[in-house]
């Protein structure tokens, strides 16, 4: 190992992730596992996108290829869904919104540059800025502003802030960003001159008013999004960039180099899946009543103190009267009701160990299933002093 190795910044593990694996090998060994750990639609893509590939299947041998297409597609989708004028020109499809993330803190930020992000908030970015070099600098977000970030807080920082990561319907809870905080955090970003980082992935997933797309605002933001969560394609690894056109240039100068070009199958099942809106609607109403189920029934497990999930498919629960080692209380969870959750942790390595995340996007009767299995499980738990 090089000196420089010893060096390299640290990653935190996504815990969530061994836990997973535990649960597929219960499940190997004959355990029957609910799985509510990941963010993973049950409902498979829309039949119209696997008709697509089938007959891409059929016709297309494949290639090093970014369907024009699509970018326009989707293009006209911004101009449907929220007003805003986006030119195919520049959209970047990539593999997945992970692939998005690298590319657009690659493309605005420089080494050592400090990024203001939510805390709780989703583990890769906080990795991910780390394994850029980039510092992450994570502000604490309660109840009060609905776990989300504010202006007022970026204007409270010590020190120069180089951008900002905003999510919303944010991951782990579920809250969504009111149009005048994203309106006023990106009057700060500009007034400060910082770059701004709009994770919109679960954009379409709402159960209160519709999320707002940052670029209603601004076109000088990056905005992140992807198939895999309203669209319901998770295996296809097809997402998009939306980058301002100051930095479309190196953006594709970057996935070219770094990345290539998505799977072209899935580019096709895409382009058929954005006229899919009847199915894809199905599926919200499949995850409202999940939603409406747990909400209902947490209280009776004693986990009262919950974020608002106004939109995406998680809840994020409080059970600091019950633990503070959300990892290890996930694991007796998993090992002992055969239901698998995330541990707050991954969200939050500061006060996370006293929080759990439930995804709902599993089928209605799971949901039904795991509610029965732990109500009894949590109702025999011991409470903290």
């Amino acid at each position: 190992m090089t000196t420089e190795a010893a060096a390299l910044p640290p990653i935190d593990p996504f815990y969530a992730i061994g836990l997973s694996v535990l649960a597929r090998r219960l499940e190997a060994e004959g355990a029957r596992i609910i799985h509510m750990e990941f963010g993973q639609p049950s409902t498979g893509a829309p039949a119209g996108a696997i008709a697509a590939a089938h007959q891409a299947l059929d016709s297309d041998p494949g290639s090093y290829w970014e369907s024009q297409d699509l970018k326009v597609r989707l293009s006209r989708h911004y101009q449907e869904t929220y007003g805003v004028d986006l030119p195919a020109s520049r959209i970047l499809l990539t593999c997945g919104a992970s692939p998005a993330l690298v590319l657009a803190l690659s493309t605005c930020f420089a080494a050592g540059d400090r990024i203001a992000l939510a805390r709780p908030g989703y583990v890769a970015y906080r990795n991910t800025l780390r394994a850029l070099h980039l510092e992450p600098v994570e502000i604490p977000c309660g109840p009060e502003v609905s776990y989300q970030l504010t202006a007022s807080a970026l204007d409270e920082v010590d020190g120069p802030l180089a951008g900002v990561i905003i999510a919303s319907p944010a991951n782990p809870t579920g809250s969504i960003l009111p149009p005048r905080e994203i309106e006023a955090i990106v009057r700060t970003c500009e007034a400060r001159r910082m770059g701004l980082v709009s994770d919109e992935i679960y954009h379409g997933l709402s159960y209160v008013e519709p999320a707002r797309s940052v670029l209603e605002f601004t076109d000088q933001a990056f905005v992140v999004n992807s198939f895999s969560k309203y669209f319901s394609m998770v295996a296809w690894r097809l997402g998009w960039l939306a980058a301002p056109a100051a930095h479309a240039d190196r953006a594709r100068a970057l996935i070219s180099n770094l990345f290539l070009t998505p799977p072209s199958l899935s580019q096709h099942a895409a382009l058929a899946a954005l006229d899919c809106r009847e199915e894809l609607q199905a599926n919200i109403e499949v995850y409202r009543q999940n939603r409406t189920l747990l909400l209902d029934a947490l209280p009776r497990l004693g986990l009262a103190s919950i974020a608002p999930p106004d939109g995406a498919f998680y809840i994020y629960a409080n059970v600091g009267h019950l633990t503070d080692d959300s990892l290890a209380f996930c694991e007796r969870i998993l090992r002992e009701t055969g239901v698998a959750l995330a541990p707050g942790v991954d969200f939050d390595p500061v006060d996370g160990r006293r929080f759990i995340r439930i995804s709902f996007a599993v089928s209605t009767d799971l949901v039904r299933e795991a509610i029965d299995r732990l109500a009894p499980w949590f109702a025999i738990q011991p409470r903290r002093s």
